[in-house]
């Protein structure tokens, strides 16, 4: 089946195989839109412990995706965040976060989520430079 002009699909084996009918990423209006990923490692599925860990590991996954398209951290502009515990993790998960963005830091939401045998989840929305864009 063809793309719909204006879409592309993005695609990595630095980041986990979608686990169903869905891209790792989808390039559109200016914008690339991440799969909402967790923390299994790529090459082995392995899922570390605890949230820090586990929210480092998926910001990998998600900066893998970015990298694909010759983007980082710094173009992201919009996150949402997934946690299993809300209240018992956002402390760890939002230190671990700290980690991989700078100011200006993009826009977030963090809700609690009834995950599947993970911790944290999470989806980015990151800019694509452009001929009218800075960058």
């Amino acid at each position: 089946m063809s793309e719909p002009t204006g879409k592309r699909a993005v695609h990595t084996p630095d980041a986990p195989r979608p686990a169903g009918a869905y891209s790792q990423g989808v390039v559109a209006g200016g914008f690339l839109f991440t799969a909402g990923f967790g923390p299994q490692d790529p090459a082995t599925g392995a899922v570390p412990e605890g949230v820090a860990a586990q929210t480092a590991q998926v910001l990998r996954n998600v900066a893998a995706v970015l990298a694909a398209r010759g983007l980082s951290s710094r173009d992201v502009v919009k996150v949402t965040a997934h946690l299993q515990h809300l209240r018992r993790d956002f402390a760890a998960y939002d230190a671990a976060y700290r980690a991989f963005f700078e100011e200006p830091c993009p826009v977030r939401t963090t809700v609690g989520s009834d995950l599947m045998d993970i911790l944290v989840e999470i989806d980015v929305v990151a800019l694509l430079p452009g001929p009218d864009l800075p960058g």
